[in-house]
């Protein structure tokens, strides 16, 4: 037997016997990720990762991780007495419009449900399509319910444009009357609808059982449909981030009012019902405007209960016949826009994106509050999906952080994470071919998965992301340590950089002069610049009389800054408290190991971590950067120059900076002890210096660091890349 029948039939065994989503399915992956993490990485490797994986092992599948209301089958006519719906303002910012025909306990349900879980200034707008049972006489008892009733039968569609017309939102939310609604369900609709170029968003849409019914639908280029997901575990990283669809379903959609008047509401060639809602995504996405899945509004869908589930009859019948008119009317977007239903396209089409297809694997999820660095590859992240592509973020520990990672998905970025993916050269074996662009950050992760992108993903150009180069920081730092141990890490850091460098198609760095060295050493690299991504923050500086004392930040995961902050503090501190007896020394930055604490006295306070920087960059008057070795740019030193918080840095602290600035005027650079003394302190007490050196280096910072000139940058850099290759 061949190997490629052999691998056929394994494949499809294990589907078979250890189906996707089960707890058998799991601990066969979990064993086979965990053989090749000892083969690869070492048992310290293993037993760190094993005790992440068990520790957030699914119980069971169809057991929900998320609470979902009861549907309460013996709910009685005397529930809507007690039904009270909160007054809406004269213009309220949401309608809710529930058509509704027969099934009175599913639309109490449903109501229920809203009054529930739902916060905010909205209506609700029930039609009741002239329904047979008692839904007109129990729904005239909930109180601040507009309800609105057919004398005839009308059917969905033109049930939802009455209700639409009755209603005086800004936004138009329709809803099936066969669904309930969960906690927080609203204000993320919201939060997606009121972007920029966005006309509709739609809900996560689960079953009962807590199995998915989809995360966005796909329309093939024959105009069939498929709920994307269908069956699945909701809870994939796959349905997990707002991300821009071909239609969302009806049975939860938001749509601007305005917008919805202009294309004329659901169009009348699909009465009574079937295809409006997709017609509607379409017509809007015709108009320029996106429409959008957002998987953290999750609402429960009984899906058939009006309509059944038979489309040889009844109402069903016409999913196929306005199918066919569907086709007819967009036959040429389908054709032109719209993948053929062929395996393999489900991952190219669940995403409708104008741009590339990138992959980037960093060290772990960016904690953008703590360090420097983090909010620059989240700025890097985001700016790549503004910019149109579809990013998809893999961190090698395939941990979860929270906040971190929702933020990122809200951003409309993949996160692929444990236990649902086990082994990230595993997911690039399935999914490599699609990408263009992968992007490996750091020279220890990017060497730890060259080699399986370049097998795997076929058509994409390779980026070595740098994020600094490792090798000159660790020659500096062997320098101050006198450490032959330090110096021999250094030169297989090289190594390892120039064989990346060399082996992708793009090598990044943060400075000119970090160009200049790997130029130097070889002219045939292709390396381009990307500066650090922070944003410019403008706001009123306090006067210098107003201000005090010293500060110093950073992440202290980084051994450069645990290094210069006690360096500061032994070697400078004290002569400067000498000069300034009444000045203090703030120390602010997470994860400070046992030796930055042991610092903390009268005058050292060291804080860890804090949420917001705010305050002590407005009320200290010197920020200190006494850095003795590292490389790249410094984050710290761009986020005090955007904040008018004067700078004294070691060259060490300056560089990339210095090169473009003028000492003196925008920044103080210091090269010994004695001079970074005298300069903190004619700085702290020259009021004129002082001004000079708050206000100076913000048109250097906005040209050169902030998101616009971030954003143009970057799409400079991907158009070369694929311009010149």
């Amino acid at each position: 037997m061949s190997n490629a029948r052999f691998s056929a039939m394994y494949s499809r065994v294990t589907e078979r016997l250890l189906g996707r989503g089960t707890i058998r399915r799991y601990f066969y992956e979990l064993g086979l990720a965990g053989v090749r993490v000892i083969r690869r990485e070492g048992w310290r490797s293993f037993f760190k990762k094993a005790s992440y994986w068990l520790a957030h092992r699914p119980t069971a599948i169809r057991r929900p991780r998320y609470k979902l209301p009861r549907f309460n089958a013996r709910i009685s006519r005397t529930e809507a007495d007690k039904l009270v719906f909160p007054v809406p303002s004269e213009k309220p910012e949401v309608s809710i419009i529930i058509p509704a025909y027969n099934k009175w306990k599913y639309t109490l349900n449903c109501l229920k449900s809203i009054i529930q879980d739902t916060t905010g200034d909205y209506e609700v707008v029930v039609i009741d399509d002239a329904s047979t049972d008692e839904t007109a006489e129990v729904l005239s008892n909930v109180q601040n319910l507009h309800l609105v009733t057919n004398k005839q039968n009308a059917g969905f569609l033109e049930s939802c444009n009455r209700g639409a017309r009755a209603s005086g939102g800004k936004y138009v939310l329709f809803l099936n009357n066969d669904t309930m609604v969960t906690e927080g369900w609203l204000p993320p609709l919201l939060d997606v609808i009121r972007r920029e170029k966005v006309g509709a968003v739609g809900s996560r849409l689960v079953y009962p059982n807590t199995t998915l019914q989809e995360a966005g639908g796909i329309i093939w280029n024959d105009g069939t449909g498929w709920n994307y997901g269908r069956g699945d575990d909701p809870l994939e990283p796959e349905y997990s981030y707002v991300r821009p669809v071909d239609y969302c379903s009806g049975a939860s959609l938001m749509v601007k009012r305005d917008l919805f008047e202009k294309v004329g509401g659901f169009d009348e060639r699909y009465k009574p019902a079937y295809c409006e809602d997709t017609d509607l995504c379409f017509s809007l996405r015709n108009l320029g405007y996106k429409v959008m899945y957002q998987p953290l509004s999750v609402v429960v869908h009984f899906e058939g209960v009006t309509c059944g589930t038979d489309i040889s009859r009844g109402i069903k019948k016409y999913q196929e016949i306005n199918r066919q008119k569907f086709v007819e009317k967009w036959r040429t977007v389908l054709q032109k826009h719209h993948y053929p239903p062929v395996d393999g396209n489900a991952f190219l089409a669940r995403d409708r994106v104008p741009g590339k297809r990138i992959l980037v694997i960093d060290h772990y999820v960016p904690t953008y509050d703590k360090d420097a660095g983090s909010e620059s590859t989240f700025n890097i992240l985001k700016l790549l999906s503004e910019l149109g592509h579809k990013v998809t973020f893999i961190g090698d520990n395939l941990f979860r952080p929270q906040p971190y990672t929702t933020v990122l998905q809200e951003n409309g970025i993949e996160v692929i994470y444990a236990p649902y993916v086990l082994s990230i050269e595993e997911h690039i074996k399935t999914y490599g071919r699609y990408f263009d662009v992968v992007i490996l950050c750091r020279p220890h992760i990017a060497i730890k998965h060259l080699e399986a992108v370049k097998r795997n993903c076929s058509k994409a150009k390779i980026i070595f992301d740098t994020k600094d180069l490792v090798y000159i920081r660790e020659s500096r730092r062997a320098e101050v340590e006198n450490s032959e141990k330090v110096r021999k890490l250094a030169q297989a850091s090289k190594k390892t950089e120039f064989y990346l460098a060399e082996n992708t198609d793009l090598t990044l760095v943060v400075s000119p002069e970090e160009k200049k060295i790997l130029l130097r050493e070889n002219p045939n690299l292709n390396v381009e610049v990307l500066r650090h991504v922070l944003p410019v923050i403008k706001q009123p500086r306090k006067p210098f009389s107003e201000t005090k004392d010293l500060l110093y930040v950073g992440g202290f995961s980084h051994i450069p800054n645990v290094d210069g902050v006690i360096y500061f503090v032994n070697e400078i501190f004290p002569a400067i408290k000498k000069r300034l007896p009444e000045v203090r020394l703030y120390v602010v930055g997470s994860n400070p190991p046992r030796e930055v604490l042991s610092l903390q006295s009268s005058d050292i306070i060291v804080t860890g971590f804090v949420e917001d920087m705010a305050p002590y960059f407005e009320n200290c008057r010197v920020f200190v950067v006494p850095l003795r070795y590292g490389a790249g740019i410094k984050g710290k030193v761009i986020h005090s120059m955007i904040r008018g918080l004067p700078v004294v840095a070691t060259p060490i602290g300056a560089e990339g900076i210095i090169e473009e600035v003028q000492e003196g005027r925008d920044i103080l650079v210091a090269d010994t002890k004695e001079d970074f003394v005298e300069r903190v302190t004619s700085l702290y007490t020259d009021e004129k210096l002082w001004n000079t050196l708050s206000e100076s280096p913000i048109h250097y910072v906005e040209k050169n660091y902030s998101y616009e000139a971030s954003r143009v940058r970057l799409q400079e850099i991907l158009e070369k890349l694929f311009r010149t290759h």
